[in-house]
């Protein structure tokens, strides 16, 4: 009987200790700003690599793609990236798609550290902040398509994306909201870009998270919507 009752109480300890497990998907996620940058790939202080036309990386170079259209093509990809997550994703709708890129940079840098960049934001979305942005897009009466994206950060779009939204005029365009995330917010932030562009036709938007910003991911929705064959 005793040995019975220690291999019970062997058996819950394993139990518990699978359940605070950090691979649980359940698990909570770090008070902040929600964003689907891991070590590996999208800490924040990552130096991007000089401009190179052949570095895939390089946001003005998405890499060139046959099957797309020429790049005199009328689609804007605009985007807000922290960790490099969503600029991974802007630039395979672009490679798609032979839009042009457009990054959302503010004109004062976000903090590098985590925990700092999450202060930043939560400051600026109670005080519905709207960050400036260091560069304009040119020529933007040439676009009738604009996609718009960003990360989650506080359950919604980044502050900046509300600044980009109001300095344009969205009048006959056709906005289309994607992001990136770790595990929840998605619809409320893809929502949150339909909601800042009233004057714009919308469609679907997508959210992906990191491990799931592939070519064959985005060539699904984008065939979905209509915007390659």
């Amino acid at each position: 009987m005793k040995k019975y009752l220690i291999f019970l109480m062997m058996a819950a300890a394993i139990a518990m200790f699978g359940a605070c497990s950090p691979e649980d998907e359940n698990e909570p996620e770090m008070p902040g700003i929600e964003t689907p940058e891991t070590p590996d790939e999208e800490e924040p202080g990552d130096q991007e690599e000089p401009d190179n036309p052949d570095n895939p990386d390089d946001p003005n170079n998405p890499g060139e793609n046959p099957d797309t259209p020429e790049s005199d093509s009328k689609i804007l990809v605009a985007y807000f990236s922290w960790g490099g997550t969503t600029q991974r994703m802007a630039q395979e709708i672009a490679s798609q798609t032979g839009a042009d890129l457009f990054r959302i940079e503010p004109t004062v840098p976000y903090p590098t550290d985590y925990t700092e960049c999450t202060e930043v934001a939560l400051a600026e979305r109670d005080n519905d902040a709207r960050p400036a942005i260091a560069d304009n897009v040119e020529n933007w009466e040439q676009y009738d398509v604009i996609f718009i994206g960003s990360p989650v950060w506080w359950h919604t779009a980044p502050m900046i994306i509300a600044t980009f939204a109001e300095s344009y005029d969205f009048s006959g365009k056709t906005v289309v909201p994607f992001c990136t995330y770790s595990a929840t917010y998605r619809d409320e932030t893809l929502a949150r870009i339909v909601e800042l562009t009233p004057d714009a036709e919308h469609l679907t938007g997508e959210g992906l998270t990191s491990g799931r910003i592939n070519e064959q991911n985005i060539s699904s929705w984008l065939k979905e919507i209509g915007l390659i064959e």
